[in-house]
């Protein structure tokens, strides 16, 4: 029988069947979940974290790397990259941590580390795409783009397409995005990726990346059935990182405060980042949406339309291709 991913993506029932499920593996779950309790081990297997020279990312590859994987650390400077990858070394025990360079913002930096890796690695189970920045300058990088939306969003598709064919032969495999409640903000407008009609406060650009992330895990996911690739995104919660740190300093000031009282650390913020990409609970789960308890939510009704969801993935599937 030949199923109609697009018509069941589109049904109302996707939207029930969602909470459903969220119910059931909050029901399995019972109580918070803590990457301490779960026995999963990655021995044998290899995974990429981009962005893990600190914050969420590095705490990602710590646990992975506690687990026994073979860990990729893709990170824009070797300097902060060796210092993390020394430390996840130490804190792990696990030798088998290696730091390669990756700049998501520059098509031609995450073309050479996908050239590279493939060349290099046989295998890849998990990639964790969670390299992204907010409040960045706007400006057009060497590529055409406004650096938010190469950063947060065209660099990831890019990789992560560069490496699927490896993805598949390795199945069952990962995908997991990191994107954020601040979607519900954003927009589409495919003018923005090239910088164009962008308004708003520092923030935008940032919101629109990360609805373009949960859409084109939806779009993925649909493409993925039967691969035995999933892909789900997620929102790690308001955490104490340096996301922001090309914002003003006087924000930046007032953030690091109230943080102290309200923000998750960025220890804490990695756990559904880790749940997402490691629970056994989850296995087969795809296209997904976790808030940042790890639960599974809806993410906002333009994030679920899977006409905009395909629509979006062709255009940076055209866009890709010619730069």
């Amino acid at each position: 029988m030949d199923w109609n991913w697009s018509e069941i993506f589109s049904s109302p029932l996707w939207a029930v069947s969602t909470v459903i499920l969220g119910l059931v593996v909050r029901v399995q779950r019972r109580a918070r979940w803590d990457p301490r309790d779960c026995p999963v081990q990655l021995k044998g297997k290899t995974v990429i974290v981009t962005g893990s020279n600190t914050g969420i990312g590095k705490f990602v590859a710590l646990d992975f790397a506690r687990r026994g994987a073979r860990v990729i650390l893709a990170c824009r400077s070797m300097e902060r990259g060796t210092a993390a990858m020394q430390d996840i070394r130490r804190l792990s025990g696990n030798k088998n941590v290696h730091l390669r360079l990756l700049d998501t913002a520059s098509l031609q930096s995450v073309r050479q580390f996908a050239e590279d890796f493939l060349r290099e690695e046989k295998q890849l189970h998990i990639l964790v795409n969670n390299a992204g920045a907010s409040g960045m300058p706007r400006r057009i990088t060497t590529d055409g783009l406004e650096v938010t939306f190469a950063t947060n969003h065209v660099g990831p598709f890019l990789l992560t397409n560069l490496l699927l064919d490896l993805m598949k032969r390795c199945a069952p495999a990962r995908i997991v995005n990191v994107s954020s409640v601040n979607h519900w903000k954003g927009q589409v407008h495919f003018a923005h990726f090239h910088g164009n009609n962008l308004t708003g406060g520092m923030d935008s650009s940032y919101n629109h990346t990360k609805l373009y992330n949960i859409l084109w895990t939806k779009e993925l996911a649909r493409r993925l059935q039967d691969t035995g690739v999933t892909v789900n995104s997620l929102h790690p919660g308001v955490v104490k990182t340096e996301v922001m740190r090309y914002y003003h300093w006087l924000i930046r000031l007032i953030f690091s405060i109230t943080g102290i009282f309200f923000f998750k650390s960025a220890e804490e913020g990695a756990v559904s980042t880790i749940y997402c990409a490691v629970a056994e609970e989850t296995d087969g789960i795809t296209g997904k949406y976790f808030d940042s308890d790890c639960s599974l939510v809806l993410p906002s009704p333009l994030a679920r339309d899977p006409a905009l969801a395909e629509k979006s993935f062709e255009f940076c599937e055209r866009l890709t291709a010619k730069l």
